[in-house]
């Protein structure tokens, strides 16, 4: 891929969104001198600050939002196509959806996030091309994606389980981050994470974890396109980006 003039540098955006309105992991990358630069994480609980957030990095220019969420739900009862049919690939790593329905108590807050992003000029667009100008927002899922981008045999379990366990995880989860992404294409910068906590809640670093995979998502997309992710879904039921290292 060529290199692009910094004058026009995309906010990579990724939002670890919190289904029931708990906190949001949030994290941004911009592309700077032929890499990805992680310019700011944070977490934050209230929606109308995590709207401000996003509408603060991504100012009045390109930028491509992407959210662990189902931003787009039609169905009234089961599962989305989108899920089912991420499901049937990745469900033996571990990595499958849940289903997203409008009947689940998510369901409002979720589709209302989404709406407010298309109202401040975030569009969906399925068949963007390859760092293609404008303001997109896709539904990603990280467990999927750690899959592919890692290439690993089944994801990495920081979710439930024992404390002990779930820090251990993280902290390997960690690591991925930290060494893996500035070895892919796009790659990142070196960057800096927080510490896995040696006691107590780890909650806070695993969304600024998760936002910051979803913001590598997010770059994935705007520079690769369709050429290397998956669109499982389409448009009128939901759509989840998928990245892949190969056509």
């Amino acid at each position: 891929m060529t290199s692009m003039n910094n004058s026009r540098v995309p906010a990579l955006i990724g939002v670890d969104l919190g289904w029931y309105g708990k906190p949001t992991g949030l994290a941004v990358f911009r592309w700077v001198d032929r890499a990805l630069r992680l310019s700011d994480i944070a977490r934050l609980e209230k929606k109308e600050h995590i709207l401000d957030w996003i509408g603060e990095k991504a100012g009045a220019g390109d930028a491509v939002v992407a959210v662990d969420a189902p931003i787009i739900i039609r169905n009234k009862s089961g599962i989305r196509p989108a899920e089912r049919a991420l499901n049937s690939v990745f469900r033996k790593f571990h990595a499958g959806c849940h289903p997203a329905n409008l009947g689940r108590p998510f369901a409002e807050y979720v589709s209302q996030f989404s709406r407010e992003l298309e109202s401040k000029g975030f569009l969906f667009n399925l068949e963007m091309a390859a760092r293609e100008p404008g303001r997109f927002q896709i539904e990603v899922h990280p467990h999927a994606a750690s899959v592919n981008l890692f290439r690993l045999p089944r994801i990495v379990k920081y979710k439930r389980g024992i404390r002990e366990e779930r820090a251990k995880e993280l902290n390997r989860f960690r690591g991925l981050l930290l060494n893996r992404l500035p070895r892919l294409e796009p790659a990142t910068n070196r960057f800096h994470l927080p510490a896995v906590p040696g006691r107590g809640k780890t909650k806070d670093v695993e969304d600024q974890f998760d936002a910051v995979l979803c913001a590598y998502i997010a770059a994935h997309w705007w520079y690769w396109g369709k050429a290397r992710n998956k669109v499982f879904g389409d448009r009128e039921t939901g759509f989840i980006v998928v990245p892949n290292l190969r056509p």
